[in-house]
């Protein structure tokens, strides 16, 4: 594991990818696969990735808040941007998969409670990496007098990613507090999102151009058609045709990068993509050469 581990990530540097991700779950989620196949926890994974690599940025997809206490996440995260010589790029959001918190007896509160809680996680979060001490009296975390030795070396702070399309409570946060969202939908839900958080920006006095627009699809991308279409059938084909095309981006090296380019057009910045696992060498290589140096 821990070879194919260092193939990837050390093949997305060389290729020039600007960052690397993971999940944070503890076992793997529906639609993806079985709860009981492999799951390495995300932390300890983009720790012993960063040790392996010395330019790629490193992230979790993002980190469900519930998991960790604020605080400790927050040495957790300061610690990783130092031995990595500056590379976190912090994804967090307000956790969703009750099921895997059941099964690990981490609370899950109402949506409203996840919520209320990100957004006081994120004030400590930013206030340990910036501050001398912090000390927050909030709602659902106290801290008292809390160091944060050493500092993040990237200044004033790792950029922090606040996951999730959720229109009232999400993009509302990553206008108050983040600097770079995630958004999952095609071309037109994308542009109906960020349509919304640009008016949460106005309402809040925020420039929306800060923020930087991030788009996470499924990527299977082959020079063979019929292959294409094959893996389609065998990963996705349980979706209907409306929902994949929110979820995937698939077909040849020309028909992905059109439709990378469709996402730019409506106002994405960046394209995070992931790739099915039994071909990731490959589709990783080939995405590189064929689609983004053609962008």
């Amino acid at each position: 594991m821990v070879d194919s581990l260092r193939a990837i990530a050390t093949q997305a540097e060389r290729s020039g990818f600007d960052s690397f991700w993971v999940m944070d779950h503890f076992h793997q989620i529906q639609g993806v696969g079985d709860p009981q196949e492999p799951m390495l926890e995300g932390w300890t994974t983009i720790g012993v990735v960063a040790g392996f690599t010395s330019k790629i940025k490193l992230g979790t997809l993002v980190t469900g808040n519930v998991y960790r206490h604020p605080s400790i996440l927050a040495k957790i995260g300061a610690t990783l941007d130092v031995l990595s010589n500056g590379r976190l790029f912090m994804g967090i959001g307000a956790a969703w998969n009750q099921e895997e918190s059941a099964a690990y007896g981490v609370p899950f509160p109402s949506t409203k409670e996840r919520f209320e809680r990100l957004e006081e996680a994120v004030q400590i979060i930013r206030s340990m990496w910036t501050q001398d001490r912090t000390t927050f009296n909030g709602k659902f975390y106290q801290i008292q007098g809390a160091y944060c030795n050493p500092k993040p070396i990237q200044k004033p702070h790792p950029p922090v990613m606040i996951g999730g399309s959720g229109e009232r409570e999400t993009l509302r946060l990553v206008a108050k507090y983040a600097d770079a969202c995630n958004i999952f939908g095609s071309p037109e839900t994308v542009r109906r999102k960020l349509d919304i958080l640009r008016a949460h920006c106005k309402s809040v006095g925020r420039d929306y151009d800060s923020i930087l627009k991030t788009k996470l699809s499924h990527v299977i991308v082959d020079r063979d058609k019929m292959t294409v279409e094959q893996m389609v059938a065998r990963e996705l084909g349980h979706m209907p045709e409306q929902r994949l095309r929110e979820w995937a981006t698939f077909g040849g090296p020309d028909d992905v990068r059109r439709q990378i380019e469709a996402f730019r057009d409506v106002g994405i910045d960046y394209f995070i993509g992931n790739f099915e696992a039994k071909h990731e060498l490959e589709a990783t290589a080939l995405f590189a050469d064929e689609v983004v140096r053609k962008l």
